[in-house]
């Protein structure tokens, strides 16, 4: 498997299992419905480290376009490499939502709230407030970037031990776990510009039954924000931690 498929194929899996669990939550007559944040936060971070345990070990599992140009502007990836990884990483996006619009197929028709369709696809704001939703999407990537570099660094995941591989991703779903209960609720926590608008996408091209606005107007703050916070998050590990 190629890089790119590989990306694709994580990003296809983080967003079947993130987007799913919001619709078992919010759309009507699922077994899930009503179970609240904690139930999403969790099938987030669980589908984070789904992803990751796929594909770590063939793209280095990025499956975020703000952790690609994030590693890229501090010389741990290759930018030549960015561009193919965001458009897999997008793709990826589109087809896991459109996979989620299908095994919840029939519980489109029997939800009537059109903002509780759309956010199984993509981020919306609880205060819809431009500076304030940017700033919490900058300080969520922020922490996720950071987290990543310092929390899987050789000083605590000994290379070729063995738990650097096995431990690895379960520690990337604890920190967006981390994000989701503690920073998540002004903004829904995109921190993954792909995660956001592969879905926004689909959601506005997909058939989905009584669907509203796909708030286009919003769309620029989960993909401005992450990469903001991604590169600052990278840039403050590099200037800061000790590299060994």
């Amino acid at each position: 498997m190629s890089a790119t498929l590989a990306e694709l194929l994580g990003t296809m899996l983080l967003i079947l299992l993130g987007d799913g669990v919001v619709a078992n939550v919010v759309l009507k007559q699922t077994k899930g419905h009503n179970s609240g944040w904690i139930v999403i936060t969790a099938g987030w971070a669980f589908a984070v480290t789904v992803g990751v345990y796929c594909t770590n070990a063939i793209s280095g599992a990025h499956l975020n376009p703000a952790v690609t140009i994030a590693m890229a502007t501090i010389g741990k990836f290759d930018w030549a490499l960015v561009p193919g990884y965001i458009a897999a990483q997008m793709a990826g996006a589109f087809l896991g939502a459109t996979l989620v619009w299908l095994a919840y197929l029939p519980h489109w028709k029997a939800t009537d709230d059109q903002g509780a369709k759309l956010a199984v696809f993509c981020t919306g704001p609880a205060i819809r407030n431009t500076l304030s939703n940017v700033i919490c999407e900058i300080i969520g990537t922020f922490v996720l970037v950071l987290g990543a570099l310092a929390i899987l660094s050789p000083a605590n995941l000994v290379p070729n031990s063995g738990f650097d591989k096995g431990l690895a991703p379960a520690l990337v779903g604890v920190i967006v776990w981390a994000i989701g209960l503690s920073l998540g609720g002004p903004t829904g926590y995109a921190i993954n510009p792909a995660r956001d608008f592969g879905p926004r996408i689909a959601h506005f091209i997909l058939p989905v039954h009584g669907k509203g606005g796909s708030d286009w107007r919003y769309a620029w703050i989960p993909v401005v924000g992450p990469i903001i916070g991604g590169i600052l998050g990278a840039l403050v590990y590099k200037a800061l931690w000790p590299v060994v």
